[in-house]
């Protein structure tokens, strides 16, 4: 209540309205947060976060919600997630070279649809910068995922060295790598999830890893693939049959929309900006997704889309993922959406 009547309109408020500033004002006072160790630890015994632990590809999580990338993209808040009751954090999308990303605004809130579209476009500062980060800031209690994309200047042809570069950067830093494959706001990204191509990026990450793996006397950093939401069935498939081939460790899905179905009459207007959406219009179609994978595969699946209630995670669960992100819910909602989702979910 707190959250949704006090906190929230004043952030929605905050640049005459502008989504971007209220998003980088946040992090900003999250990375404040970060450098009080008492506050953090009191503002986990105020949200009671219970424990829930589940081991997936190795990694042991402390409970089935975590935060997902494009939230925090350069680890501004890392210090601090673990305090708002998140399981896990996946930073990025960074890139091997930082970038500004697209032209702004690019950002965009449709209230009414309880939904977001953005074409942020892989705006970081680079992955050597947040392997940076990640080093000073330790243990951050939770384990931290990275999602690594396709520098905007590096030719489709040559975007397997773009993503090694990141994986190296970050090797020994991240307990996953994601590679993002799905953001329709990159030029030709998304044909990477095609078979052939898709096929020859995972393969050259996942025998990387092993090799970075072994160079440190430990086990491989363990790779997803993030997937969209508007793939077809036939394509999904083919998915599944290269990450079958070539040693990943899980699947997360999904990536926003380029659909606009669901979108409210009154956020019309909106919907014409061009770049994915996110938020309550995503939540059947990315449920549709992750019974469809999970029904196809023993490996782990993290669900991701349109969670903006406890019962929409369970659903996502019950649907066969392993643990569940939020981002737009994380939005609208606030930590009480973290809160409500860890109680649903305990115990699966």
């Amino acid at each position: 209540m707190g959250y949704r009547s006090l906190v929230r309109p004043t952030l929605f408020r905050l640049g005459h309205g502008d989504a971007e500033h209220a998003h980088h004002t946040t992090l900003r006072r999250l990375a404040q947060l970060g450098e009080r160790p008492r506050v953090l630890a009191q503002l986990r015994r105020a949200l009671r976060v219970p424990t829930d632990p589940v081991t997936l590809a190795g990694i042991r999580f402390p409970g089935r919600v975590g935060l997902a990338a494009g939230v925090d993209k350069d680890g501004v808040g890392v210090k601090a997630w673990d305090s708002l009751g998140f399981g896990h954090v996946e930073l990025g999308t960074v890139t091997a070279r930082p970038q500004p990303g697209n032209d702004k605004p690019r950002l965009f809130r449709l209230v009414d649809s309880q939904g977001v579209i953005n074409r942020m476009g892989f705006n970081n500062a680079g992955s050597e910068a947040l392997a940076e980060t990640l080093r000073r800031a330790g243990d951050p209690g939770i384990p931290i995922g990275v999602s690594i994309g396709k520098t905007k200047t590096t030719a489709v042809g040559d975007a397997v060295g773009d993503y090694l570069a990141s994986l190296r950067a970050l090797d020994g830093l991240a307990s996953y790598v994601a590679v993002n494959v799905s953001s329709p706001n990159t030029p030709g990204l998304r044909s990477l999830q095609d078979r052939e191509p898709l096929r020859e990026l995972l393969a050259a990450i996942t025998s990387e890893a092993a090799h970075l793996g072994r160079r440190r006397l430990s086990r491989p950093t363990p790779i997803f693939v993030k997937v969209a939401p508007d793939l077809t069935d036939e394509a999904l498939d083919e998915v599944l049959e290269v990450v079958h081939e070539t040693d990943v460790s899980g699947i997360i899905a999904t990536n926003t929309t380029l659909s606009r179905d669901g979108v409210a009459a009154s956020d019309l207007p909106l919907a014409e900006e061009v770049g994915g959406l996110s938020g309550a219009p995503l939540t059947r179609r990315a449920r549709y997704v992750v019974r469809r994978l999970a029904g196809e595969t023993d490996l782990p699946v993290i669900g991701v889309g349109g969670v903006m209630t406890a019962a929409d995670g369970r659903a996502l669960i019950d649907a066969g993922a392993d643990l569940v992100q939020i981002y737009t819910g994380f939005i609208y909602r606030g930590p009480a959406l973290v809160a409500e989702l860890n109680h649903e979910l305990r115990h699966g």
